[in-house]
């Protein structure tokens, strides 16, 4: 089988896996997600060099081949800002998607061979975790804006988002970084007088700097039955922090909602699907956990790189069966605590830029075209 017709026929796969997922929540065994996930690494081993060079010098080929999903090596986060990490030529994606907040400026670059599976994973995770109820909203995105950042995977998600699901009244607030707050507030007041619910999207950072300005104006802003805001995460990099019980707080009382209504979401560039917030009923921020669709799993390990029992801290790794054309295993930066019901963020390790990764220059240098 060449190279093409093995990604279509593994793509038509994992398209089949999301999709059943999607309209029926059926959900892959740990049998089903090991087979998969070992299969598309032997595709990844033959086909992303710079992967396959990395997984030699720890021990792990064709020749001596893992027996578990759990023993697929992980590549650091920081390697996508040194390599092209794929199974096909780099110099022709389909899309790509640049890190932002590095200390040394230079931005990692996931690369995808195609769009499908990407926007198939984040419809059904956001149809699943966000839309559960169906409702139709209006979206106000304070996310990078894909007219300005165009290889944000957060503006693009919420514009695929948005386009899929939205009123065709999507409106973006930043520009250049900055809030674009009159309009913000002119278009909501506009959405409320209508009755129309809303999904409000952004980064922890834009939240804060939304709340001063409503708190500036002492604006409080009730909205529609059946809004919701997701939060994002992105305080990396920055000067100022608010602890999340005061975020949430402080919007609940500037936007008439419950706590409930307000999801975190967890992605990552390097990553091709999301994690969301499990809200049950009344829970306290505390209780709440991470989770994700079933062709997305994470593990806690120790610096070992071995799986850590639950309720230990550790780095966090993820395994997302969505990468086909890239790499479907990931160290993170993040520290975290698995629990049965999910997975709880405890934010990044103190040294995680200093430590870099352990791919090394050659390897990081060298690859060769999938033909």
């Amino acid at each position: 089988m060449d190279y093409s017709t093995e990604s279509q026929t593994l793509d038509c796969e994992i398209l089949g896996v999301i999709g059943a997922w999607h309209r029926d929540g059926i959900e892959l065994t740990q049998g089903e997600f090991n087979d998969l996930a070992l299969r598309l690494f032997d595709y990844q081993l033959r086909y992303n060099i710079p992967y396959a060079r990395y997984c030699e010098r720890l021990g792990l080929t064709r020749d001596a081949f893992p027996a578990s999903w759990e023993a697929i090596p992980a590549v650091p986060a920081p390697a996508f800002k040194e390599a092209a990490l794929t199974t096909f030529d780099p110099a022709a994606p389909a899309l790509f998607f640049e890190t932002s907040g590095t200390t040394d400026g230079k931005p990692g670059r996931h690369y995808l061979e195609t769009p499908a599976l990407y926007d198939a994973a984040l419809l059904a995770g956001f149809d699943r975790f966000m839309l559960a109820d169906g409702v139709a909203l209006r979206y106000f995105n304070c996310v990078p804006n894909p007219l300005e950042s165009p290889h944000s995977s957060l503006g693009y998600m919420m514009k695929r988002v948005a386009a899929e699901r939205g009123d065709a009244k999507t409106g973006w607030y930043l520009r250049d970084g900055e809030l674009l707050f009159e309009t913000f507030k002119s278009d909501l007041l506009q959405a409320v007088a209508e009755r129309q619910a809303i999904c409000l999207a952004a980064t922890a950072f834009a939240l804060v700097h939304l709340l001063d300005a409503m708190e500036g104006e002492g604006l409080r802003i009730s909205l529609p039955p059946g809004s919701r805001i997701m939060e994002t995460g992105g305080f990396k990099g920055r000067s100022r922090m608010v602890s999340r019980e005061e975020l949430y707080e402080r919007t609940c009382d500037r936007f008439g909602v419950e706590p409930e209504a307000i999801v975190a979401e967890y992605g990552m560039t390097e990553l091709s699907s999301q994690y969301y917030d499990r809200v049950p009923a009344g829970a306290v921020l505390a209780q709440r956990r991470k989770i994700g669709p079933p062709w997305l799993r994470a593990r806690v390990v120790g610096p070992d790189r071995a799986t850590l029992p639950y309720g230990e801290i550790g780095s966090i790794l993820h395994v997302d069966l969505a990468s086909r054309s890239s790499c479907i295993a990931i160290q993170t930066e993040d520290l975290g605590v698995q629990h049965d019901d999910g997975l709880v963020l405890l934010g990044r390790a103190v040294d995680a830029e200093s430590r870099g990764c352990s791919l090394d220059s050659e390897d990081l240098r060298e690859r060769r075209s999938a033909s």
